[in-house]
């Protein structure tokens, strides 16, 4: 069952959030994720959720969504990430095929 990654990025300091960009999709790709959405434009249609930069990842399943997260190469990129940036994420199951 695929996994989803949600995150909602202000992004503090463009040049130190550069440098978390330019790593995040070889840690991504090596876990078997991939991005669905990665900054685009956001449109809220309901309630009062004003994200920034939301970017969307899929995995094959949570555990490979967590094994990304937590993986020695990605807390060092999220080290960068919280320098550069508040965020929120999430990780979510999603459907079955």
């Amino acid at each position: 069952m695929p996994a989803y990654v949600i995150v909602n990025v202000r992004i503090k300091d463009a040049e130190l959030y550069k440098q978390y960009t330019a790593g995040t999709p070889a840690s991504i790709e090596r876990h078997g994720g991939r991005f669905l959405a990665r900054g685009g434009e956001v449109s809220v249609r309901e309630g009062s959720w004003s994200p920034e930069r939301l970017v969307v990842l899929e995995f094959p399943d949570v555990s490979a969504a967590v094994g990304w997260y937590e993986s020695p190469d990605y807390q060092e990129l999220l080290a960068i990430r919280q320098r550069a940036a508040d965020s929120e994420l999430v990780i979510t199951e999603g459907l079955p095929s």
